[in-house]
């Protein structure tokens, strides 16, 4: 994008501000755009700008996404789900290689039932939050002036 990091920042800074529906936070060179909070819901998105001033342009890297702390809540439910679906494997095969009851493994396939709940709850939540979604790509292309590829 031609012209320089501060000016192109206090742009979309500005142009946030201008809009009920938008607000902006961030430091020089990193920039959020997020719903305002009176139209936020727990799937509403952000996206996250990253400015490198080049020679005579500006790169500008974004990030359309949901909340940080939402990316944690699945990452750290699939983690635990993939750690206990592991260890009552290892426990379950070792009782039933002793010839003992493994009646334990029957816990894998629910925490398989508790995975596909936490993917089809994130799909649930990316189609509640699209509107929001293209409602911040339309307001960074207009503000920038030009379309941009996702």
């Amino acid at each position: 994008m031609e012209g320089n990091q501060p000016e192109i920042e206090e742009k979309i800074r500005k142009a946030a501000s201008d809009k009920d529906q938008f607000v902006s936070s961030g430091l020089s060179g990193h920039l959020y755009i997020k719903i305002h909070p009176d139209e936020q819901h727990f799937w509403s998105p952000q996206l996250d700008l990253t400015f490198e001033q080049a020679e005579e342009h500006v790169i500008v890297r974004g990030l359309y996404g949901p909340k940080p702390t939402l990316w944690a809540i699945f990452f750290f439910g699939y983690v635990v789900l993939g750690i206990l679906t592991v260890f009552v494997g290892m426990w379950g095969l070792t009782k039933w290689s002793l010839g003992m009851s493994s009646m334990v493994l029957w816990a894998i396939p629910i925490f398989a039932i508790l995975a596909a709940i936490l993917y089809f709850s994130a799909q649930a939540g990316q189609k509640l939050g699209a509107q929001q979604m293209f409602d911040i790509h339309h307001f960074y292309e207009e503000t920038i002036g030009s379309k941009i590829q996702v």
